[in-house]
């Protein structure tokens, strides 16, 4: 074997990056505080220290099909989106049929990561760990962090005034589990976000009412689009990212708008501001509106301030007699073992180049993976990423100098902002990002050329959902079954729905839909250059 890499955290990213650095002959040790393997799909009945933690009701987001490692589909009668046990079954699964379990060292802490004296020449990490209360130092030729960005809560507490002075019960949504507690009570969700969302609409079964407080609201949508099918596998397409990129702003924004299939705006439901950012990340929640329209939800603005028993909102409305708030805002990122300078190198603001590698390091030896977010899977965008991170480290591919890098990473950053808004800082666009990352290995699949040698394949990679198995499909690392995954990919997703006998299921016409979304931009256009 080849140079030594400490792995933190065997979630899906310290998988993908144990398999990915057998593929460059390295020597993988990965460190996993808990007794399993899963990461953030380990589920517990109560928040553990320095863990992810989710709530009992959690399903995914991304169907199966497009959340799959680029290698290992999911079984054919799998639901499209699955309970997190499921996907921990998957994960386990993938674990012992890849043979990672004996490159884990679980029950085991790492409490420090720091430089060896000697770090300048050799680039080398002391990584110390804990099992069973002793302690333990090694020395690895590199490392990679992959414990996630769902583990210390951000509880903003001293940006509500009187929240101190408030007589009942409040608590961050990583310490929600089920909603049999709020029995009959009346709660205040703050942020709408994914599990602000799910918690709201789980607790409006329960809770004698339920109020989402929202700073700066959400486009909602659902997990259900055209005929039925997932909403990744109609709108996560290379198609759909040529017309964005290639389109005037306004019809982009347009197009956009319509195909992300938003139900209800701001002036009606309180659920987008009509300023907010266009294409800011989406929660996916099939009952919200529902709930909404039933009076079980509701959407307020900003709290103000806190009575002993009340919220005060920015418009002076109140929400009186609450029993329990609940903080749905989010994470920070905190690598408590690491100096914090390597990763957040500039205005206390994370820094990494392609979202993985700190710029500024003297040696390319240490990588993050799984931080970045994008409207793609997290399990097929941390397998590509450890793919490049493992080259980098085993010296198979370079890094640009660090000026070219802070450059790089200056221009995502004004990207991000102007379509994710100020909050979004690790958001970026799946496909083009995923696409990046495949041309620094050289398995970005070339298009011209399969529509020149494989039309049938070209016109599902291209008008098709991008699926994962696109990402294995040519150069290193690529797997020969990723031609007729994405060939067959309709057919499982179809498969566990098809439970009684029906007529043949029709495929989504992509570019047909696309022509009739186009035709009202195409018809302005044209009266515009008519009289203009």
């Amino acid at each position: 074997m080849g140079k030594r890499v400490a792995i933190v955290g065997a979630g899906v990213s310290g998988l993908a990056s144990i398999r990915c650095c057998l593929e460059e002959e390295l020597e993988p040790t990965c460190f996993e505080r808990s007794n399993d393997v899963g990461g953030l799909w380990k589920f517990s009945n109560h928040a553990e220290e320095g863990r992810a933690s989710i709530y009992q009701s959690v399903f995914t987001n991304s169907s199966k099909e497009m959340m799959c490692f680029p290698d290992f589909p999911y079984p054919d009668d799998y639901p499209n989106y699955m309970h997190h046990s499921k996907l921990q079954e998957y994960i386990r699964t993938f674990a012992q049929k890849k043979n990672l379990l004996r490159y884990i060292q679980f029950d085991t802490l790492v409490s420090s990561i720091k430089k060896c004296p000697n770090f300048l020449v050799t680039g080398q990490w002391e990584v110390v760990s804990e099992k069973d209360g002793k302690e333990e130092s090694a020395i690895f030729d590199a490392v990679m962090i992959c414990s996630g960005h769902h583990v210390y809560p951000n509880l903003p507490t001293d940006s509500f005034p009187g929240l101190q002075q408030f007589q009942g019960h409040y608590l961050h949504s990583r310490d929600y589990k089920d909603p049999e507690a709020f029995k009959g009570k009346r709660v205040l969700v703050i942020g709408l976000g994914n599990s602000g969302s799910d918690i709201a609409v789980e607790l409006s079964r329960l809770a004698a009412q339920v109020i989402i407080s929202s700073r700066s609201g959400s486009w909602v949508m659902s997990r259900v689009w055209d005929d039925g099918y997932p909403w990744d596998m109609v709108y996560v397409t290379r198609f759909a990212t040529f017309l964005r990129n290639a389109l005037p702003s306004f019809v982009s924004n347009w197009l956009y708008v319509k195909k992300m299939n938003t139900w209800f705006k701001h002036e009606n439901y309180g659920l987008m501001p009509l300023n907010g950012p266009l294409r800011k990340e989406p929660v996916f929640n099939d009952e919200l509106p529902s709930r909404i329209l039933c009076g079980t939800v509701s959407i307020k603005p900003s709290v103000k301030e806190f009575t002993e028993t009340s919220a005060v909102f920015e418009d002076g409305t109140m929400f009186e007699a609450i029993d329990s708030i609940i903080f749905a805002t989010g994470y920070g990122y905190a690598y408590p073992f690491l100096d914090d300078s390597i990763i957040k190198s500039r205005n206390n603001e994370v820094t990494l180049f392609k979202g993985i590698f700190p710029p500024k390091m003297e040696k390319p030896t240490l990588a993050v993976i799984g931080l970045v977010q994008s409207l793609g899977a997290a399990i097929p965008t941390a397998d590509l990423q450890a793919r490049w991170a493992a080259k980098v480290l085993a010296k198979s591919c370079t890094l640009p100098t660090t000026s070219e890098m802070m450059d790089d990473i200056d221009e995502k950053m004004g990207k991000k902002l102007k379509w994710f808004g100020q909050s979004q800082t690790l958001q970026t666009d799946y496909i083009t990002y995923m696409d990046e990352l495949c041309s620094f290995i050289g398995a970005e699949p070339n298009i011209p050329w399969l529509f020149l040698t494989d039309p049938q394949l070209a016109l599902e990679v291209f008008f098709g959902p991008c699926s994962p198995y696109q990402f294995r499909l040519t150069g290193p690392g690529k797997w020969d079954g990723a031609r007729s995954a994405i060939l067959t990919q309709w057919d499982r997703t179809v498969k566990p729905t098809r439970t009684r006998a029906v007529s043949e299921a029709q495929r989504p016409q992509h570019f047909h839909n696309l022509l009739k979304m186009l035709s009202l931009p195409l018809l302005l256009l044209a009266v515009w250059l008519t009289f203009y």
